[in-house]
């Protein structure tokens, strides 16, 4: 149970540094990396959980959905124009096929929202509901990176 406390205080307080941040200050870099942060952190959670690195509660499924839902009704607005350069593994096809991106962006918040709604109040039920909420929401992360990140 120490463990699940612990994960679910850490995507909190991602969630909220993210925020914090975003709202802190015009750096759109900073902000977008601070949010991809607590997207990190959410993904590390969910990750383990459906491995079973990570005992399953409902309370920590609904943590790891709910701070993906919350980067993924902002994280598109961080990537203004002029942002493509510095410290940024964004790849330049952001700007070059924004309509793209935008498109990838929506099915991010579409995957959230739907997992959302599935994990209801308390979260999804067992580790199968969990997985079959969270496993779209990871897809929408898989192909975004594919096509609009700088591959390292």
């Amino acid at each position: 149970m120490r463990t699940i406390s612990k994960c679910i205080s850490i995507v909190s307080i991602a969630i909220a540094a993210s925020l914090g941040a975003a709202q802190a200050d015009d750096d759109p870099i900073g902000d977008r990396q601070a949010i991809m942060s607590s997207v990190g952190a959410a993904a590390g959670l969910g990750g383990g959980l459906m491995k079973g690195e990570i005992a399953y509660s409902p309370a920590a499924g609904k943590a790891a959905i709910a701070a993906m839902r919350a980067a993924s009704l902002t994280f598109g607005d961080y990537f203004p124009n002029g942002s493509n350069t510095g410290d940024t593994e964004a790849a330049p096809a952001i700007w070059d096929n924004r309509a793209g991106f935008d498109a990838e962006i929506a099915k991010f918040a579409a995957a959230t929202g739907t997992a959302m709604e599935a994990a209801g109040r308390a979260g999804p039920a067992d580790l199968d509901a969990f997985k079959a909420a969270m496993g779209p929401v990871f897809g929408t992360c898989k192909s975004c990176h594919e096509g609009f990140r700088v591959k390292n």
